[in-house]
């Protein structure tokens, strides 16, 4: 049983918590206020971000910061899981932009009101339609090609051709794929909706499960374990075997890019959007044009992807991969066809 002195303790414990509480709601800046404050001339020059890409982001926001004395300061995390964030801190969100590694999480957070249109010439200079949100919400930074990956001791990259063609029964059990719960499977798939309508992409990724694919939710060990002989072909992002030629040249496995007789092989993007209520938004500007421009080389090669503005140049490993035909698809696309995309893909028996 509680004891008068225990309860004493208790009660003027909550009272210190209550006043602490009711301080800090007097003190706590409104959003205006904190706007306001990030443009007064004695405050620290900064921008801060959420992103989901963090291989090598830290020399890359050194540079920018080096250029500019802007100070860059970031929060990791999901695509999804920062997007939810942002949701819920809605205007008292300290998140000046949003980085994204899938093009339908970009438009998702569009959609959901949570990115601000930018009118810039020097993004719309550097960044491709196709590779940008039409409103301006969202520009692609880097592209991403999810591809074909296979060990040239198994396979003649003579029969390989296409994404639809691994539904055929000769490569039951040589394939390696990533989970259906993974953004880069779900955006494949809805490259495949856009270009054959539900049901016949549906059959395509029946085809695929009936062939009793290997799923490892990393492409990093998908590309181990197709070198060590547990399969034939898988799907990767072309980057990380990129990556991976880097430390070891002799690494046994090449790409072949998928659907040069048709359509392309699918591209996604990194990409960003400065917030809704970006305290720093000048800054978030700022950076998001410099990443377009002087600072795209760096962040673009530091993960072995192929930059956005068409004008700088790839990292020469990947350069060697050789030219490819990208599937034109809008990059929204991605994002207005991914619930689709799901529940397909629970329907085709792919998990």
């Amino acid at each position: 049983m509680m004891n008068r002195k225990s309860a004493i303790m208790i009660v003027a414990a909550a009272s210190v918590a209550v006043a602490a509480f009711a301080i800090g709601r007097l003190y706590a800046p409104e959003p205006q206020e904190r706007a306001e404050e990030a443009q007064t001339p004695d405050t620290p020059q900064i921008v801060n971000i959420y992103t989901s890409r963090h291989y090598g982001v830290e020399p890359v926001f050194d540079s920018f910061t080096e250029a500019t004395g802007i100070e860059v300061r970031f929060t990791t995390g999901t695509d999804a899981l920062l997007r939810e964030r942002l949701k819920a801190e809605g205007a008292n969100t300290p998140a000046d932009m949003y980085i994204a590694v899938d093009a339908g999480n970009l438009w998702l957070a569009a959609q959901d009101g949570l990115l601000a249109e930018v009118d810039s010439p020097t993004l719309q200079e550097n960044i491709p339609a196709e590779l940008r949100d039409q409103e301006n919400r969202w520009f692609g930074l880097t592209q991403r090609v999810r591809t074909l990956m296979y060990h040239p001791d198994r396979v003649s990259p003579e029969e390989l051709s296409t994404y639809e063609a691994l539904a055929d029964p000769q490569w039951r059990g040589r394939l390696i794929m990533r989970p259906s719960t993974h953004a880069y499977t779900q955006s494949l798939a809805s490259s495949l909706i856009a270009a054959h309508g539900p049901a016949d992409a549906r059959e395509i990724i029946q085809g695929w499960v009936a062939n009793e694919p290997v799923l490892i939710d990393s492409d990093t060990q998908i590309l181990e374990a197709l070198a060590a002989g547990q399969a034939d072909v898988a799907i990767t992002n072309h980057y990380y075997l990129g990556r991976i030629l880097q430390d070891n040249p002799e690494f046994p496995v090449r790409i072949f890019w998928a659907n040069q007789e048709d359509r392309g092989s699918h591209v996604n993007i990194s990409g960003a959007g400065i917030t809704a209520h970006a305290p720093n938004r000048d800054n978030a500007v700022k950076l998001l044009e410099w990443l377009s421009g002087p600072g795209q080389e760096m962040f673009a090669s530091t993960n072995h992807e192929f930059p956005a503005n068409p004008g700088v140049a790839p990292h020469p490993i990947i350069a060697e991969f050789g030219q490819f035909s990208a599937d034109p698809l809008d990059k929204a696309e991605l994002g207005r066809l991914q619930a689709d995309a799901v529940k397909m893909l629970d329907e085709a028996g792919y998990r």
